[in-house]
């Protein structure tokens, strides 16, 4: 168990350091002067070089990548142009409405996606399978930002169904005091349930888009895996013994396509974190898509690259989280 968790180590700092080198050149390599972002294009050129060495750039890229881990290892991902904030404490404050969007989608992704990919494989060749399989391609193929726009024009502006962009009415902005960040639980701790309303509201249409999204994947990726163990021998020996039908798909079938879902149902969370950019943008959602996309559009690297570290370091932690649960779900395993 020690070897493990130390090869595990390893893996995840030499996987996170890789992160941190491609971040640190893609922010020197970019056509985009840090020092002019920093005191503009009309300083002189004392100012401007004053800048460059406090800024360390005047270092070799070597020196300056040691102290670029170094900040980062402590939580300092640089100021942001944009908001003259830390980076981080930018982060802080747009991450849990991102985190909001992310895990409901994910949540009717699952209890959508899953039951579907099991009906589908089981009707396999169906007419229903058919439905659900071209249901599940454009799910998969259709842009997220057409299927937001979309959204918006028939559920807003044709049947005024559901309200418009944003996470709630601006009449309603500023009331609850943030306590986790995400403002449905913050409005229900502070007995705000007029805002609870309004918040849930304006989550449902971008929730069930990515939720779509989600679904259309994890159809699919069950609707294989299920075809695949419902074809091997100790299916059929289970029927042969007189097995119930739903215990042989749920209990058998089921039971051995677990691993692979467990990492279908990882990526695909970490997918919709990073796929909320586009949703975010159309839907003026402000969190951390829309802020990385605002800091794109106005060359602020340090929002940029903080942004990217934190999405990666994400996705590390919850392939970490999957490989915990293999260990759980499957006692071979461990």
């Amino acid at each position: 168990m020690l070897k493990q968790a130390v090869r595990i180590l390893v893996m995840l700092a030499t996987t996170f350091l890789g992160l941190l080198l491609i971040t640190f050149l893609i922010g020197r390599v970019v056509p985009i002067d840090p020092v002019l972002a920093v005191v503009g294009d009309k300083a002189s050129p004392q100012v401007y070089e004053k800048a460059r060495i406090a800024m360390g750039l005047n270092l070799p890229l070597w020196k300056q990548f040691c102290i670029y881990v170094g900040n980062v290892l402590t939580g300092d991902l640089g100021t942001s142009v944009l908001t003259a904030n830390p980076v981080i404490d930018d982060i802080l404050r747009v991450f849990p409405a991102t985190f909001e969007l992310a895990v409901t989608a994910s949540v009717i992704g699952i209890l959508l996606g899953i039951p579907l990919g099991i009906f589908s494989a089981v009707k396999k060749g169906s007419f229903w399978d058919h439905v659900l399989r071209v249901i599940g391609l454009f799910g998969h193929s259709l842009p997220i930002f057409w299927l937001g726009l979309m959204g918006l024009m028939f559920f807003y502006v044709r049947l005024d169904l559901l309200p418009g962009p944003g996470r709630v009415d601006i009449f309603y902005e500023g009331i609850v005091t943030p306590v986790t960040g995400i403002l449905m639980i913050d409005s229900i701790v502070a007995g705000e349930w007029d805002i609870f309303r309004n918040a849930m509201s304006h989550l449902i249409l971008p929730a069930s888009l990515l939720g779509y999204y989600s679904m259309a994947y994890l159809l699919r990726m069950t609707r294989s895996f299920m075809i695949e163990q419902l074809g091997q021998e100790y299916i059929l020996t289970a029927r042969v013994k007189g097995v119930k039908e739903w215990k042989v798909i749920w209990g058998h079938a089921l039971g051995n396509c677990a691993i692979p879902l467990i990492t279908v149902i990882a990526l695909s969370f970490g997918t919709l974190l990073e796929g909320s950019v586009l949703t975010e943008t159309v839907f003026a959602w402000p969190g951390l898509g829309l802020y990385l996309t605002n800091s794109l559009l106005n060359a602020d690297m340090n929002a940029v690259l903080g942004s990217t570290i934190v999405v990666g370091a994400i996705f590390l932690g919850v392939n970490l989280f999957s490989d915990f649960l293999y260990k759980v779900v499957d006692p071979r395993a461990r």
